[in-house]
Protein backbone atom coordinates (compact mmCIF):
# COMPACT_ATOMS: atom_id res chain seq x y z
CA UNK A 1 0.00 0.00 0.00
CA UNK A 2 1.08 3.29 -1.06
CA UNK A 3 0.53 6.90 0.44
CA UNK A 4 0.72 9.97 -1.36
CA UNK A 5 2.62 12.90 0.46
CA UNK A 6 0.02 14.74 -0.42
CA UNK A 7 -3.41 12.69 -0.78
CA UNK A 8 -6.36 14.44 -0.24
CA UNK A 9 -7.27 12.78 2.45
CA UNK A 10 -3.80 12.18 4.26
CA UNK A 11 -4.42 15.87 5.84
CA UNK A 12 -7.66 17.29 5.27
CA UNK A 13 -9.82 17.71 8.25
CA UNK A 14 -7.13 16.59 10.70
CA UNK A 15 -6.07 19.05 13.57
CA UNK A 16 -2.73 20.39 14.27
CA UNK A 17 -0.34 22.00 16.95
CA UNK A 18 2.32 24.73 15.70
CA UNK A 19 4.45 26.37 17.73
CA UNK A 20 6.98 29.10 16.58
CA UNK A 21 3.39 29.64 13.81
CA UNK A 22 4.14 33.78 13.68
CA UNK A 23 6.76 33.29 11.30
CA UNK A 24 10.05 31.27 9.49
CA UNK A 25 9.54 27.42 9.51
CA UNK A 26 6.37 27.52 11.73
CA UNK A 27 4.43 29.80 9.99
CA UNK A 28 5.70 27.69 6.31
CA UNK A 29 4.50 25.36 7.99
CA UNK A 30 1.36 26.46 9.39
CA UNK A 31 0.53 28.27 5.84
CA UNK A 32 0.81 24.64 4.02
CA UNK A 33 -0.94 22.91 6.67
CA UNK A 34 -3.79 25.54 6.35
CA UNK A 35 -3.71 24.97 2.32
CA UNK A 36 -4.58 20.90 2.93
CA UNK A 37 -7.57 21.71 5.01
CA UNK A 38 -5.99 20.91 8.09
CA UNK A 39 -7.77 22.62 11.24
CA UNK A 40 -4.26 24.84 13.08
CA UNK A 41 -3.60 25.57 16.86
CA UNK A 42 -1.13 28.23 16.30
CA UNK A 43 0.78 29.16 19.22
CA UNK A 44 3.63 32.03 19.63
CA UNK A 45 5.20 34.48 22.34
CA UNK A 46 4.20 37.49 20.03
CA UNK A 47 0.72 37.25 20.15
CA UNK A 48 -0.14 40.24 18.07
CA UNK A 49 1.92 38.73 14.81
CA UNK A 50 0.53 35.36 15.46
CA UNK A 51 -3.18 37.33 15.17
CA UNK A 52 -2.04 39.09 12.29
CA UNK A 53 -0.17 36.10 10.66
CA UNK A 54 -3.47 33.55 11.05
CA UNK A 55 -5.52 36.54 9.51
CA UNK A 56 -3.87 35.60 6.25
CA UNK A 57 -4.34 31.73 5.89
CA UNK A 58 -6.41 30.64 3.03
CA UNK A 59 -8.62 28.54 5.43
CA UNK A 60 -10.18 30.24 8.78
CA UNK A 61 -10.08 27.59 11.07
CA UNK A 62 -7.08 28.63 12.75
CA UNK A 63 -7.10 29.71 16.85
CA UNK A 64 -4.16 31.89 17.45
CA UNK A 65 -2.70 31.29 21.20
CA UNK A 66 -0.47 33.91 22.91
CA UNK A 67 1.94 30.70 24.45
CA UNK A 68 5.51 31.43 26.37
CA UNK A 69 6.39 27.54 25.78
CA UNK A 70 9.09 27.95 28.37
CA UNK A 71 6.11 28.15 30.84
CA UNK A 72 4.64 24.30 31.42
CA UNK A 73 1.41 25.82 32.36
CA UNK A 74 1.17 28.36 29.33
CA UNK A 75 1.85 25.00 26.92
CA UNK A 76 -1.10 23.33 28.71
CA UNK A 77 -3.12 25.44 28.84
CA UNK A 78 -2.73 26.03 25.50
CA UNK A 79 -3.02 22.37 24.46
CA UNK A 80 -5.74 21.66 26.94
CA UNK A 81 -7.91 24.81 24.97
CA UNK A 82 -7.06 23.75 21.44
CA UNK A 83 -8.32 20.52 21.64
CA UNK A 84 -11.14 21.73 23.56
CA UNK A 85 -11.96 24.26 20.63
CA UNK A 86 -11.30 21.65 17.79
CA UNK A 87 -11.97 18.34 19.48
CA UNK A 88 -8.91 16.15 18.87
CA UNK A 89 -5.02 16.30 18.24
CA UNK A 90 -3.36 14.48 15.69
CA UNK A 91 -0.09 16.20 14.51
CA UNK A 92 1.97 18.30 16.54
CA UNK A 93 5.39 20.82 14.56
CA UNK A 94 6.92 22.46 18.03
CA UNK A 95 9.20 24.81 16.27
CA UNK A 96 9.59 27.40 18.62
CA UNK A 97 12.91 28.69 19.13
CA UNK A 98 15.26 31.99 19.87
CA UNK A 99 18.99 32.69 19.60
CA UNK A 100 21.02 35.02 21.47
CA UNK A 101 24.05 36.95 21.09
CA UNK A 102 27.30 34.32 21.05
CA UNK A 103 29.83 33.88 23.43
CA UNK A 104 32.68 31.19 24.43
CA UNK A 105 31.06 29.17 27.11
CA UNK A 106 33.73 30.89 29.96
CA UNK A 107 32.09 33.78 29.51
CA UNK A 108 28.84 32.62 28.99
CA UNK A 109 26.23 34.31 30.80
CA UNK A 110 24.18 32.07 33.17
CA UNK A 111 21.35 33.70 32.50
CA UNK A 112 21.29 33.69 28.35
CA UNK A 113 21.76 29.68 29.35
CA UNK A 114 18.58 29.07 31.13
CA UNK A 115 17.20 31.37 28.54
CA UNK A 116 18.16 29.28 25.33
CA UNK A 117 17.55 25.88 27.23
CA UNK A 118 14.20 26.86 28.71
CA UNK A 119 12.94 27.91 25.12
CA UNK A 120 14.83 25.43 22.72
CA UNK A 121 14.79 22.78 25.11
CA UNK A 122 12.40 22.23 27.79
CA UNK A 123 9.44 23.92 25.69
CA UNK A 124 9.95 21.26 23.59
CA UNK A 125 9.42 18.90 26.36
CA UNK A 126 6.36 20.44 27.71
CA UNK A 127 4.79 20.72 23.89
CA UNK A 128 5.39 16.77 23.92
CA UNK A 129 4.37 15.86 27.29
CA UNK A 130 0.89 17.33 26.69
CA UNK A 131 0.50 16.39 23.35
CA UNK A 132 1.04 12.95 23.66
CA UNK A 133 -1.84 12.15 26.00
CA UNK A 134 -4.16 14.28 23.58
CA UNK A 135 -2.90 12.23 20.19
CA UNK A 136 -3.61 8.99 22.24
CA UNK A 137 -7.44 9.86 23.53
CA UNK A 138 -7.75 9.85 19.26
CA UNK A 139 -5.86 7.03 18.78
CA UNK A 140 -2.65 8.26 17.66
CA UNK A 141 -0.68 10.71 16.08
CA UNK A 142 2.78 12.07 14.69
CA UNK A 143 5.03 14.75 15.75
CA UNK A 144 8.21 16.86 14.24
CA UNK A 145 10.24 18.53 16.82
CA UNK A 146 12.86 21.31 15.03
CA UNK A 147 15.95 20.47 15.86
CA UNK A 148 19.21 22.01 13.94
CA UNK A 149 22.73 20.96 12.39
CA UNK A 150 24.17 22.44 15.96
CA UNK A 151 21.85 19.27 17.33
CA UNK A 152 24.43 16.99 15.50
CA UNK A 153 27.81 19.23 15.38
CA UNK A 154 29.24 21.82 17.70
CA UNK A 155 29.40 25.60 16.98
CA UNK A 156 31.96 27.87 18.27
CA UNK A 157 30.29 30.49 20.62
CA UNK A 158 27.07 28.66 20.59
CA UNK A 159 27.49 26.06 23.95
CA UNK A 160 23.21 26.65 24.90
CA UNK A 161 21.78 26.46 21.54
CA UNK A 162 24.11 23.66 20.51
CA UNK A 163 22.94 21.78 23.89
CA UNK A 164 19.49 22.11 23.52
CA UNK A 165 19.35 21.33 20.49
CA UNK A 166 21.29 18.03 21.45
CA UNK A 167 18.52 17.87 23.65
CA UNK A 168 15.66 18.11 21.28
CA UNK A 169 16.94 14.94 19.12
CA UNK A 170 17.75 12.85 22.42
CA UNK A 171 14.54 13.86 23.70
CA UNK A 172 12.78 13.19 20.49
CA UNK A 173 14.29 9.40 20.33
CA UNK A 174 13.71 8.76 24.14
CA UNK A 175 9.82 9.72 23.05
CA UNK A 176 9.79 7.98 20.36
CA UNK A 177 11.04 4.34 22.05
CA UNK A 178 8.33 5.11 24.91
CA UNK A 179 5.36 5.67 22.12
CA UNK A 180 6.20 3.86 19.51
CA UNK A 181 3.46 0.82 20.22
CA UNK A 182 0.90 3.55 21.56
CA UNK A 183 0.20 4.78 17.45
CA UNK A 184 2.43 8.00 18.37
CA UNK A 185 5.40 8.37 16.02
CA UNK A 186 8.16 11.39 17.26
CA UNK A 187 10.39 12.65 14.82
CA UNK A 188 13.20 15.55 14.45
CA UNK A 189 14.17 17.56 11.27
CA UNK A 190 17.81 19.41 11.71
CA UNK A 191 18.13 22.37 9.46
CA UNK A 192 21.09 23.85 8.39
CA UNK A 193 21.06 27.86 8.10
CA UNK A 194 17.08 28.89 6.46
CA UNK A 195 16.12 31.98 5.47
CA UNK A 196 14.11 33.07 8.75
CA UNK A 197 14.07 35.76 11.44
CA UNK A 198 16.81 34.51 13.11
CA UNK A 199 19.35 34.95 10.77
CA UNK A 200 17.60 38.51 10.69
CA UNK A 201 20.56 39.96 12.77
CA UNK A 202 23.39 38.63 10.52
CA UNK A 203 24.76 41.74 8.02
CA UNK A 204 24.74 40.25 4.15
CA UNK A 205 28.78 39.60 4.23
CA UNK A 206 27.58 36.55 7.49
CA UNK A 207 25.09 35.61 5.50
CA UNK A 208 27.17 35.49 2.65
CA UNK A 209 29.36 33.12 4.80
CA UNK A 210 26.57 31.11 6.22
CA UNK A 211 25.44 30.16 2.76
CA UNK A 212 29.08 29.15 2.04
CA UNK A 213 29.16 26.71 4.93
CA UNK A 214 26.81 24.13 2.77
CA UNK A 215 27.95 22.52 -0.44
CA UNK A 216 24.94 23.40 -2.12
CA UNK A 217 26.29 27.31 -1.61
CA UNK A 218 23.13 28.19 0.04
CA UNK A 219 21.18 28.88 2.87
CA UNK A 220 17.58 27.23 3.00
CA UNK A 221 14.41 28.62 2.56
CA UNK A 222 11.74 28.06 5.16
CA UNK A 223 9.50 25.64 2.55
CA UNK A 224 12.09 23.51 1.75
CA UNK A 225 12.23 22.33 5.65
CA UNK A 226 8.54 22.39 5.81
CA UNK A 227 8.45 19.32 3.18
CA UNK A 228 9.64 17.45 5.19
CA UNK A 229 7.74 18.20 8.04
CA UNK A 230 4.74 17.32 5.85
CA UNK A 231 6.96 14.02 4.55
CA UNK A 232 7.43 12.89 8.85
CA UNK A 233 3.72 13.76 9.64
CA UNK A 234 2.23 12.25 7.06
CA UNK A 235 1.38 8.35 6.29
CA UNK A 236 4.40 8.47 3.87
CA UNK A 237 6.47 7.90 6.92
CA UNK A 238 4.41 5.39 8.63
CA UNK A 239 7.01 3.01 9.60
CA UNK A 240 9.34 6.28 10.62
CA UNK A 241 9.65 7.12 13.96
CA UNK A 242 12.50 8.56 16.63
CA UNK A 243 14.63 9.92 13.62
CA UNK A 244 16.27 12.83 12.88
CA UNK A 245 15.84 13.89 9.38
CA UNK A 246 18.95 16.35 8.07
CA UNK A 247 17.51 19.06 5.67
CA UNK A 248 21.09 21.36 5.38
CA UNK A 249 22.19 21.48 1.95
CA UNK A 250 24.98 18.82 2.38
CA UNK A 251 26.71 20.85 5.48
CA UNK A 252 26.76 17.64 7.59
CA UNK A 253 28.55 16.05 5.01
CA UNK A 254 31.54 17.84 5.23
Amino acid sequence: MTFPLLHPDAFAGKVAFVSGAASGIGASTARMLADLGVRLILADRDGERLAAFAATLSRHDALALEVDVASNASVETAIARGVGHFGRLDFAVNSAGIDLPRCETAQYPAEQWDRIIAVNLTGVFHAVRYQIPKMLACGGGSIVNIASIMGLRAFPGQPAYTAAKHGVIGLTKAAALDHAAHGIRINAVAPGFVETPLLGHLSNEKKKAAASLHPMGRVGRADEITSVILFLLSDAASFVTGACYEADGGYLTK
